[in-house]
């Protein structure tokens, strides 16, 4: 006898909509239909701006200022590894939607910061450490000649 209005009432409270209620989460990986959501205008975009130098990074923030601690780790192994900063350059998706949204279509790959050499994706933050760390990573730069030669360093400032 009870049963019933409780039924009808805990249905009526879980289909309520109210401003409360979180939007369902985005799918973690990208369906065949989705990826054929991006734009031959973004597309077309996103090719030049991996084209622009030899090592890009789509970063949330700026390498100065990242946004992220992701994106911070990513440029500090850039850093350790002796990146030319002449070969490199960087891209914050967090001023642009369509590239932040575009880039994750363009890869096949879900999350930020993403990795290319050489117009090459490599991968995202995870795949940086690790390659940091069994040594793949500098071997793979040295080999694409992105490093600062030993004689181009910055002199030490005197004191």
């Amino acid at each position: 006898m009870f049963a019933r209005p409780a039924i009808s009432s805990a249905l009526r409270t879980a289909t309520r909509t109210t401003p409360l209620m979180r939007p369902l989460p985005t799918p973690r990986f990208l369906t065949p239909f989705q990826a054929r959501l991006l734009s031959s205008e973004t597309r077309t975009a996103i090719d030049k701006a991996v084209s622009s130098a030899p090592v890009v990074l789509f970063m949330k923030g700026t390498p100065e200022t990242p946004q992220c601690g992701f994106s911070r780790a990513s440029i500090q192994i850039l850093g350790m590894q002796g990146v030319d900063p002449g070969k490199f350059t960087a891209f914050n998706v967090l001023e642009d939607e369509e590239l932040r949204a575009g880039i994750k279509e363009y890869s096949e790959w879900p999350t930020i910061p993403q990795l290319y050499v050489d117009k090459e994706f490599v991968g995202g933050c995870d795949i940086l450490m690790s390659m940091h760390q069994d040594g793949s990573l500098a071997k793979m730069l040295e080999e694409k000649g992105v490093l600062v030669e030993p004689g181009e360093e910055e002199p030490a400032p005197k004191e």
